[in-house]
């Protein structure tokens, strides 16, 4: 069996979860989610949580059986808390400022860079160098926050770039003078 599969998903409260059609509904404080779910894979929604079971032990129903319980899991823990990913701006004159439903980089570019947020994306500016990203979806706050970070990757040399908080880069030597 699958450690992570085998586990049921504990509903909080305020969250409700509906099954319909191969579809489930996850309504909660935070927004609605849904997700479709493999129609091999048998998910039981009961009063206090959801399980998921597998019909064999055949290789692809072991792979589908972790990935649905974790998907479901995410559902729940985004409707109730969110996600988000902090990104930090590093250099000089690189900034950030939030302009109606999404953010406007300026990285050293010729021209300003606008990125606007998929639905369901909230995106902050607390101060000019940093940037919260944050919404029910963990996918979607996941790949904006990606994209947002692929304007201007952080560079080895300098380390100038955008970064996610806490992200580690690799710093290289510049060039030593010759003989």
């Amino acid at each position: 069996m699958s450690r992570i599969g085998r586990m049921p998903v504990s509903i909080a409260k305020g969250v409700e979860v509906k099954q319909s059609n191969g579809t489930l509904v996850v309504k909660g404080p935070k927004g609605t989610l849904d997700l479709h779910v493999h129609p091999e894979m048998k998910v039981v929604v009961d009063e206090a949580e959801v399980r998921v079971e597998r019909p064999s032990d055949h290789k692809d129903h072991r792979a589908l059986h972790g990935l649905t319980r974790s998907l479901i899991n995410n559902m729940v823990v985004g409707v109730t808390d969110g996600f988000s990913k902090t990104l930090e701006i590093i250099g000089v004159g690189y900034r950030a400022e939030v302009k109606g439903k999404g953010i406007t980089l300026h990285l050293g570019f010729s021209h300003p860079v606008a990125y606007e947020a998929a639905e369901g994306v909230k995106l902050e500016c607390p101060d000019q160098t940093t940037v919260i990203v944050s919404g029910a979806d963990k996918q979607k706050v996941g790949q904006a926050a990606a994209e947002i970070r692929s304007f201007r990757p952080p560079e080895p040399y300098k380390g100038k770039g955008v970064r996610y908080q806490g992200e580690h880069v690799r710093r290289k030597a510049g060039k030593t003078a010759g003989a």
